[in-house]
Order: C-alpha cells, then sequence, then structure tokens
C-alpha cells in the first residue's frame, strides 16, 4: 500500500491525485498540509482526508507517507521535493519542475543521492494516445521529422492574487502551459534543441501573457512553441508534426480523455483515429505506482525535468526576459 501525502490544498489535487486514488487498492491517500491549517482542514473535510499536517514540514516527516505529491506553485518544488527526498520519500512534483534550470537541477541531484523517483506531473505524457503519436513518428511511417509545432493557448483572466499572473511565484504563460508544448516536442523528436528566436507579451513586468518561439532541433529540423493565457485568446491545444512523407495532428493532446483526433496525412490518404484511455492523470498515478514497485523507469523527472527548464530559461533570455528567479522559501 503506497501512502501519500499532498503538499497544497490546490485546485489540481482532488483531480490529479485523489480522484484516481480512490479508484486503486494499492494506495491512498492518508495526509495534506496548506500554508494555513484551516486550509488544510476544510480541505480534509471535503475530501475525507484522515491527517492535517500542522505545516508543510510536519507532513514531509511523518513516517506514514511514502509519496508526497508537491501541489505548490513553482516556487516552493524545489526546496520541499527536496526536503521530502532527503527524508527517503519519493516525490511526484506538479509541472513545471522549478522556478529555473539551476533549481530543476538541484532536484535531480537530490533524487539522484536519497536514490527516490522524483516525477514530473505531465500527465499527458502517460496517455496511450500520445504513445500511439510517439509510435506513428518513431516508426517511420512519415517520414523524417521536418518541423513540429505545438500550441497551448487557453484564457487564465487576470485577478490578484492569481499565482499564474505573479512572477514571484513562478508565474506566466511559458511557465504554466508552454512547459507543455516545450515537453511534447522534445519528446517526439529526442534530442534537445536551441533556441532561434522568441517573443513575449507582457502585460505585467517579467510576466509573460503569451510567448511564440522558433526552436532548432538539429540539421533541418525547426519547431515552433505558442501558448497564451491571455483573456481573449481562443483556446486552441494542438501537436503538429510535419515529415517528408506526411504528417500527424494530434487535438487535444494535453486532455485526450476529454476527446481527441490524430489525424495522419500521408501521400495524400487522410485517416482519423482515437485512442480509447482513462483519465490521464489515473494513467500518470498508474505509472508512479509502477515505477515505486520497479515495475516501470520514470518517463519524466530527472535529466528530462532539467532539459525542460533549460528550454524554458532560453527562451526567456532570447526574448529580453530573465529566467523565474529562485525564491527563499515562505
Amino acid at each position: 500500500m503506497i501512502r501519500i501525502g499532498i503538499l497544497g490544498a490546490a485546485k489540481i489535487a482532488p483531480k490529479a491525485i485523489l480522484e484516481p486514488a480512490r479508484k486503486r487498492t494499492d494506495c491512498r491517500v492518508v495526509a495534506v498540509a496548506a500554508r494555513a491549517v484551516d486550509r488544510a482542514t476544510a480541505f480534509a473535510a471535503e475530501h475525507g482526508i484522515q491527517h492535517v499536517a500542522d505545516s508543510y514540514d510536519a507532513l514531509i516527516a511523518r513516517d506514514d507517507i511514502d509519496l508526497i505529491y508537491n501541489a505548490l506553485p513553482p516556487h516552493r518544488h524545489a526546496d520541499l521535493s527536496i526536503a521530502a527526498l532527503k527524508t527517503g520519500k519519493a516525490v511526484l512534483c506538479e509541472k513545471p519542475f522549478a522556478m529555473n534550470a539551476d533549481e530543476a537541477g538541484k532536484m535531480a541531484e537530490a533524487a539522484r543521492q536519497a536514490d527516490r523517483p522524483l516525477i514530473e506531473a505531465f500527465h499527458y505524457r502517460f496517455h496511450p494516445a500520445f504513445e500511439r503519436v510517439l509510435n506513428i513518428v518513431r516508426s517511420g511511417h512519415i517520414g523524417d521529422i521536418v518541423s513540429m509545432e505545438s500550441d497551448f493557448s487557453v484564457s487564465i483572466p487576470y485577478r490578484p492574487g492569481e499565482l499564474r499572473h505573479t512572477l514571484e511565484t513562478g508565474g506566466g504563460a511559458l511557465m504554466d502551459l508552454g512547459c507543455y508544448s516545450i515537453h511534447m516536442l522534445r519528446t517526439v523528436a529526442g534530442t534537445e534543441p536551441s533556441v532561434a528566436s522568441a517573443q513575449c507579451h507582457c502585460d505585467r513586468p517579467g510576466v509573460d501573457i503569451s510567448t511564440h518561439a522558433r526552436l532548432n532541433f538539429g540539421g533541418d529540423v525547426s519547431g515552433a512553441v505558442m501558448t497564451s493565457m491571455s483573456e481573449t485568446v481562443t483556446r486552441r491545444i494542438l501537436l503538429h508534426v510535419e515529415g517528408s512523407h506526411g504528417s500527424v495532428t494530434f487535438t487535444n493532446p494535453v486532455h485526450p480523455h476529454r476527446g481527441h483526433e490524430i489525424i495522419v496525412q500521408r501521400y495524400g490518404q487522410t485517416t482519423t483515429e482515437t485512442v480509447p484511455g482513462e483519465v490521464t492523470y489515473d494513467h500518470q498515478l498508474a505509472h508512479v505506482i509502477d515505477v515505486l514497485a520497479g515495475r516501470a523507469k520514470p518517463l519524466t523527472g530527472g535529466a528530462d525535468a532539467v532539459a525542460n527548464m533549460q528550454v524554458i530559461d532560453a527562451i526567456y533570455r532570447a526574448a529580453g526576459l530573465s529566467p523565474r528567479p529562485s525564491m527563499a522559501a515562505s
């Protein structure tokens, strides 16, 4: 039985860990901690969690927890994930992995030293539909990769206290949404890119409301990353890979369980398919459990997570912004 503790009474936690855990018999959520105890208490009562820890550190120190789910904003990913690893706990950390690549490297090294899994919660990566797209590309069915593009744009209106619009907590469209687009292109290409160009539009100092970047994956393979959280943006979640013999377009790759299509064009012929699967978060937790049981190697985290943050940092620099700063724990 894998016993799970949650850092943060976050909106993502119910669908990302509580609901998937309730469907399984080999794990359960046993405790939660939040910045304020009364918030954690209310969250625990609402979701049937037995224990409430007085603080994040108190939750990490509990001896009845095997896996920490770090649902906090990026500015608390490094310090608390590292602290959890040092107590011998595995960690499932929300995306983006850290505030910057330097923090990500320290997290990966802590996981290596502790010999415990530290997995980044790119839930889309574990769904069979994404595996199908990978198989189509890697099989050579559409030939050699020529170009790729990935767009994750969805309206996230500004309001006071909105973390995704706050520099100090790791906000920005590229951090919150575009990190998926970068990860998809890197995973499909199987190589690391350089940044050819980037533009960021900021409504507030340092916080991008939209970002567009051109990547170079070596040779003549190009990639385009597009992301926006503008309140006027039209929702668009798409992965497209152009090959020398055809193309594959994956609609809604982040949430395929809500409806998706995989459209393959090859030599003038078009086929469209969908891939059966559960909710992406169900597949994610299944993967984490398999990793803990020694049945699988982590698909995210480690060097992959560090590389993703390196690209994010490089895009910000190319656009004339600074990478997100490491913040003192608060």
